[in-house]
């Protein structure tokens, strides 16, 4: 190994450690990582911006411009006060909808988005029930990052997959729905046989839900109408996107472009709600990544990786979804698949290896694996912020006593659904 080899590991790993840590905001450590990528001329400025993947980058500013102007609809606590009084305030019944509604956003949406919508929404519905939010707010985390495995707008490691592969909307939705929907309805019955007793109210405490009126969140019912159907078009377009020849960051922008314009809102306050910190983590990130390419490390661990599976396709998919899994539990996803990507390619040029599988394998690896802990995934640890601040802090070890064993369980299940799909 070169010493900008040497120089480059060790600054990876030091970010990466201080990011798993918490002790500086992640966006920071990030950037700060890559100004130093490029002051120890690790790579010039012009790798480090080819580094960079702007589709990625794309997708998540236009779909963040969607959901900022269309929540101010109200549509949101709409649909989750209508869901509540569908099932007559029955807690049990709620969880049951409550979960899949989360993961039907989250798959539509993204995690992201979707818990910063609906964790309002528990809280108010708890408070007129007089129950505990904790066993709700345990799993939405869990909902969402079911859900948003299942489509390539859902979880930021989807999108950074489809976005460095070409792999399409259809794609992650004929490879990924199927085996998130079957984990979805394991881990739902699951959950509620866990929480079931803690989710017995009186009759008059159902009945307060019924009087919510869930038109009046319905704030700016103009607005709602162009909200839907240009998010309507927009999810079209992801379905369509490679039959036109338009990238997703394409059809995302257009969209965002598209509402903006239609809804009259000022750009200004729409911008400002874009999560501005993500998309400069991600900077960073992939200038840090671009390192470790640029300077050999990520080939020479793909000869490893080929090394120790003596170059068997079906054990190098075990391989890489039970190493993703438990590592995005204890840290967040963003940056091991953003170092997982390059590693994959580089098995295929290495060695030959149709890595076509290892894609849904890394997929389900690290969006699952993020339930396994509240600091795997970006989702999880928005959820616990909001609940400190509302007085019920999340407990690390109560949840990962829930949440563990059902990503244990949950990555069983996907294992046993790449041997029957793929070999």
């Amino acid at each position: 190994m070169t010493s900008e080899a040497w120089v480059s590991l060790i600054l990876f790993l030091v970010v990466y450690a201080i990011i798993v840590s918490e002790k500086i905001h992640r966006t920071k450590i990030a950037l700060v990582g890559a100004v130093l990528v490029l002051l120890l001329k690790i790579m010039s400025q012009d790798e480090a911006i080819d580094s960079i993947d702007f589709n990625t980058l794309g997708l998540l500013i236009g779909m963040m411009m969607i959901v900022a102007i269309s929540r101010q609809t109200g549509v949101f606590q709409y649909l989750a006060i209508k869901a509540a009084k569908k099932v007559k305030g029955n807690p049990i019944l709620i969880m049951l909808v409550l979960f899949w509604l989360t993961a039907l956003l989250s798959a539509l949406l993204d995690n992201v988005t979707t818990v910063l919508l609906l964790t309002s929404i528990i809280f108010a519905i708890t408070d007129v029930l007089e129950i505990s939010p904790v066993p709700f707010l345990v799993m939405e985390i869990i909902a969402s990052n079911i859900g948003g495995t299942a489509t390539l707008i859902g979880d930021p490691p989807n999108i950074m997959i489809g976005s460095a592969t070409g792999l399409s909307f259809n794609d992650f939705l004929l490879n990924l729905a199927p085996v998130a929907f079957l984990i979805g309805m394991v881990t739902c019955l699951v959950l509620l046989y866990i929480y079931r007793t803690q989710l017995i109210v009186a009759p008059e405490k159902q009945q307060k839900i019924m009087e919510i009126d869930e038109y009046a969140f319905l704030i700016d019912r103009a607005l709602l109408k162009k909200s839907l159907i240009v998010l309507g078009v927009t999810i079209l377009g992801f379905a369509f996107h490679q039959v036109f020849h338009f990238d997703s960051a394409t059809v995302a922008l257009a969209g965002g472009a598209a509402l903006l314009l239609v809804s009259g809102k000022d750009p200004e306050k729409v911008f400002h709600e874009v999560e501005w910190n993500t998309i400069f983590f991600f900077v960073g990130l992939f200038i840090l990544v671009g390192g470790l390419e640029a300077t050999g490390i990520i080939h020479l661990v793909a000869q490893w990786a080929l090394d120790v599976t003596q170059g068997n396709v079906f054990m190098m998919n075990v391989m890489v979804l039970w190493l993703s899994a438990i590592a995005s539990a204890f840290v967040d996803n963003i940056p091991f698949v953003a170092t997982m990507i390059p590693l994959i390619k580089s098995m295929a040029e290495v060695g030959g290896v149709d890595v076509s599988a290892l894609w849904w394998t890394l997929a389900l690896g690290a969006c699952l694996g993020g339930n396994g802990t509240l600091v795997g995934a970006s989702a999880n640890v928005v959820v616990m912020s909001i609940a400190e601040a509302h007085g019920y802090p999340l407990s690390f070890k109560g949840f990962m006593k829930v949440a563990f064993p059902l990503m244990i369980l949950s990555i069983v299940i996907s294992n046993l659904y790449v041997y029957l799909m793929y070999f």
